[in-house]
């Protein structure tokens, strides 16, 4: 049958059709579960919803970034000034864009509301509030589809989902708006090749899944329907950028959001107050708050325990959090599953004991592996039942979450979600007394007294603080941070946090601990830094290597710590080399970093570091707009990668600097060819006049954007002077300035 040939409904049909699906999705998605999976409480979702902080999103490329420091960096983000983008307007095009917008893809990382805005816009629109020129939305979850083996066509497979399309043959009438919504790509184990060539543009024509969803995202098979795909970051580049119209970001919880959210939650409005009040007071725990799911733990443990407890047995820590929470859920197990009546069990019962033994193992095996998701196999690995299991869900909801999809009826997926340094600070949390006694009778006993358990976590904090000392990675350097606060025992920090103050840091020289502990804080701190001036700080290189993470979370990043005058004085011996390089490199990639300037003058990073530096500089993820390499003992060797860097779609860099550098002819040359965003600052670079007819071209060019040009202390005689007079004067030339 021909695409034309489709017996398409009669209005009424139609009608009709749309309004029983949209019966059929309110009731499902009109509560939301929190809790043991769906054996837990249901809420309405309109008296737990809490809007959620959504932004463009940029590229949809790989973002290898570790999902904790992601989380991390929320509080940076959601202070940035950006425009938010309300759930229900992700196809309406943005300011400044004038083509309509097909396929969305919605990046956030684990926990951070990703699904719950899919619900929100299917409920609103089921319910009549929102997008109401839309006559189908079709929400067809990844993990559902993985388990599609047969051949259907779009139609059987729509109607294996909705019954009730099989009163029509099509919804192919160009006059139909539909919305197919994907949700979890990083869940897909579907091929999901793009460059397979096999097409299918009748949705009467049945194929393998994996087949039909290839069409529906190149626009073959119902080219006008709209997808609205969500994912993990590190899934995001499976769908190439020519296939996707735009690009959002679910960030999580801005800070009001995040109070909006603790008095939804908490009924009591005087205990609400409390628990936001508590939770700004511990940095480590305010931060995790921009994760809903966090939240969500936040609310179920101080709900329970500011009621009941003392002020100074309120978790402060992740470890504690995590604790309680485990605590609480045995409880509310206990109390559904087996009607106990306890609040506060004095002993784990021997079955609790080997379920979270083997919940343990589960997870800690996933983590080794790497596994975005999990399946029944793996459960029964570890000794576990799915329907027990299932019970126990909500006992460790960062690594352990059931999810039901559309088929009731299937093999359900278990998620894993979690990374080896959360598990190395509640490992090292739990080295404290304190913490071993809320987990009494699960952790083995070995009969330490408490004198034995005070040495030993005195131990433990003399080799995190002789690993601070000696590790070389600045990113692993924070972690160790977030260890030692797990322990109680952050004097280094409290200390530079005192200097910090009281001003005094930049009358001291400080050592590389001291530059690691002030990252910390600079990178803990709620702040975006308008600027941050490596110069500041006197400390040796090994020091300011330390501090660079820091210009992620900045604004202007002036790292040009070893110019004529402070090397002289202050910083003899200072300088960064290429090794810094690197550092910097992952810094730009950071996804939403404020970064636009970067100054890196007078350091000898040579073109071995400029090499290192275009690698971050070509991220989709990076936004440097103005980069200053003066003085940094370069040659015509490194103009093929800058090159690279100002022809790439995805570089944002408008301004160059590269004086007193020896780039000679041929690198200006190799540069100019390349892109008309000329290097707007070429003094005493080794030029003579044999490069000026190219400079001439370029600043005659009407593609150039060039408006001030600085080309002291170079050889370029009169007749170069006059080859460049021809650009100057033509009426394309924009230069405003010439130095």
């Amino acid at each position: 049958m021909s695409p034309n040939s489709h017996c398409f409904p009669t209005g009424q049909t139609l009608l009709t059709v749309q309004q029983d699906i949209k019966a059929k999705l309110k009731h499902k998605y009109q509560h939301i579960s929190e809790g043991i999976g769906h054996h837990g409480n249901q809420s309405l979702f309109k008296d737990i919803y809490t809007d959620l902080y959504i932004t463009e999103g940029g590229s949809g490329g790989l973002n290898n970034e570790h999902e904790v420091r992601q989380i991390e960096m929320a509080s940076k983000k959601l202070t940035t000034q950006e425009t938010p983008i309300k759930c229900n307007d992700i196809f309406k095009p943005l300011p400044g864009q004038d083509k309509p917008i097909r396929t969305v893809l919605t990046k956030g990382i684990a926990g951070v509301g990703k699904t719950v805005s899919v619900q929100k816009v299917i409920l609103d629109w089921a319910e009549g509030k929102a997008n109401q020129d839309v006559h189908f939305m079709f929400p067809l979850p990844f993990r559902d589809l993985n388990l599609k083996k047969d051949q259907y066509s779009l139609m059987q497979l729509l109607s294996h989902y909705f019954p009730e399309l099989k009163e029509i043959d099509s919804i192919e009438d160009g006059e139909t708006k539909t919305v197919f919504i994907f949700d979890g790509l990083d869940e897909c184990r579907l091929p999901l090749d793009l460059t397979n060539d096999e097409k299918c543009c009748d949705v009467t024509m049945p194929t393998s899944v994996d087949v039909l969803l290839t069409n529906l995202i190149k626009g073959i098979l119902l080219p006008s329907a709209l997808l609205w795909i969500t994912t993990r970051p590190a899934a995001a580049n499976q769908i190439p950028p020519e296939c996707v119209d735009q690009v959002t970001e679910v960030r999580g919880f801005n800070d009001p959001q995040k109070e909006v959210y603790f008095r939804k939650k908490i009924t009591d409005q005087n205990l609400a107050n409390e628990i936001i009040k508590y939770m700004k007071t511990s940095r480590s725990l305010h931060i995790m708050c921009h994760i809903p799911v966090f939240c969500w733990i936040s609310a179920t443990v101080l709900e329970m325990m500011l009621k009941e407890t003392e002020k100074d047995e309120v978790p402060n820590t992740l470890t504690q959090m995590y604790s309680h929470f485990m605590l609480i859920q045995i409880i509310v197990k206990n109390r559904k599953y087996n009607k106990a009546t306890e609040t506060s069990p004095k002993e784990l019962s021997q079955s609790d004991k080997e379920m979270i033994l083997k919940l343990a193992k589960l997870a800690f095996q996933q983590l080794q592996k790497g596994n975005l998701i999990f399946y029944e196999e793996d459960l029964r690995e570890c000794g576990l039942d799915v329907t027990e299991a299932s019970e126990y869900s909500a006992l460790c909801t960062e690594i352990f979450k059931e999810e039901s999809g559309l088929d009731d009826e299937e093999k359900k997926s278990i998620h894993e979600n979690g990374h080896l340094d959360l598990f190395l600070r509640f490992l090292l949390g739990l080295s404290l007394e304190s913490n071993q006694n809320l987990l009494r009778g699960l952790l083995t006993q070995t009969g330490s007294t408490t004198r034995s358990n005070k040495k030993t976590v005195e131990r433990t904090v003399r080799y995190l603080s002789d690993k601070i000392d000696e590790e070389s990675s600045p990113e692993r350097i924070i972690n160790l941070f977030h260890c030692l606060n797990e322990l109680g025992s952050n004097s280094l920090v409290e200390d530079m946090q005192t200097s910090l103050r009281s001003g005094t840091l930049s009358e001291t020289r400080l050592k590389p601990d001291q530059c690691s502990a002030l990252a910390y804080l600079l990178l803990m701190s709620e702040e975006v830094l308008e600027e941050f001036d490596l110069k500041t700080y006197s400390t040796s290189e090994e020091g300011y290597q330390r501090l660079l993470p820091v210009v992620k979370t900045c604004k202007r990043a002036l790292i040009c710590i070893s110019n004529r005058l402070y090397t002289l004085f202050r910083l003899a011996g200072c300088k960064l080399t290429y090794e810094s390089c690197e550092t910097l490199a992952s810094a730009l990639q950071t996804p939403n970093s404020p970064l636009r300037e970067l100054d890196l003058s007078y350091n000898d990073l040579g073109d071995r570091g400029v090499e290192l530096l275009c690698v971050g500089l070509t991220s989709p993820l990076c936004n440097i707009q103005t980069l200053v390499l003066g003085q940094c003992g370069l040659t015509e060797g490194c103009c093929s990668d800058l090159a690279s860097v100002l022809s790439s779609p995805n570089s944002q860099l408008k301004q160059l600097q590269l004086r007193d550098n020896d780039l000679q002819n041929s690198g200006v040359t190799l540069l100019v060819q390349v892109c008309p965003l000329l290097p707007s600052s070429l003094g005493q670079c080794g030029l003579t006049e044999g490069c000026c007819s190219d400079l001439a071209s370029v600043l005659s060019s009407p593609n150039s954007q060039l408006k001030q040009l600085e080309l002291r202390d170079n050889d370029l005689q009169d007749s170069g002077v006059t080859l460049l007079s021809a650009g100057l004067e033509d009426p394309d030339c924009k230069i405003h300035t010439l130095g």
